[in-house]
């Protein structure tokens, strides 16, 4: 298998690098060569934190380069809009409608851009999911992360089933249900 790309994007405290562990287990149960790499901007407060996941029968390096990634999974939408040059031209975005305000848009320094789920849609393949009204409707918000696996997990050659095994290997026991019935919600 040629080797895959997967990009999780979002600010900081948004699930990225738990998203990023599960998506890594499955594809190391699946018997992949997988690599994973983080890059944390001003995670504590809010900034960018990207990761990577490559996986296939041999993998080099860790880092996708632009235009190479197969999905962006976006907790977020302006970091859609803003690593959306590094899918590949049949990539797919898969992007939480959340907005959350950067500093300078806080501070009034900046404008938070209009319209930027239908900008991405003229370029790329997109698919839309309000996690956070998902994710409350659990009674938990913290797990939108794992409704937005849910739904790219829909496009990927795993079974429901070993993506349950993975999230009660990796999530601490006392959140393996909700996390489990999150993932359900996106995947349904």
């Amino acid at each position: 298998m040629e080797t895959r790309n997967i990009m999780i994007v979002g600010v900081g405290g948004q699930g990225t690098l738990l998203t990023s562990r599960i998506l890594g287990g499955i594809m190391l149960n699946a018997g992949y060569d997988v690599k994973m790499s983080e890059v944390h901007g001003m995670a504590q407060r809010g900034g960018s934190v990207v990761t990577y996941v490559r996986y296939g029968d041999s993998v080099a390096e860790p880092i996708v380069e632009e235009g190479q990634a197969d999905v962006l999974i976006a907790f977020e939408q302006l970091e859609a809009l803003r690593y959306a040059h590094f899918l590949k031209k049949d990539g797919v975005i898969i992007v939480n409608t959340q907005r959350i305000d950067p500093m300078p848009v806080v501070i009034g320094a900046a404008e938070y851009p209009e319209g930027i789920i239908d900008d991405l849609k003229k370029e790329y393949k997109v698919i839309e999911v309000d996690a956070m009204s998902e994710a409350l409707k659990l009674g938990n918000p913290k797990v939108f992360n794992v409704i937005v696996l849910g739904v790219a997990a829909r496009h990927m050659d795993f079974e429901k089933d070993e993506w349950f095994k993975v999230i009660e290997k990796t999530v601490k026991p006392k959140f393996i249900d909700i996390n489990k019935k999150a993932f359900e919600a996106g995947y349904n």
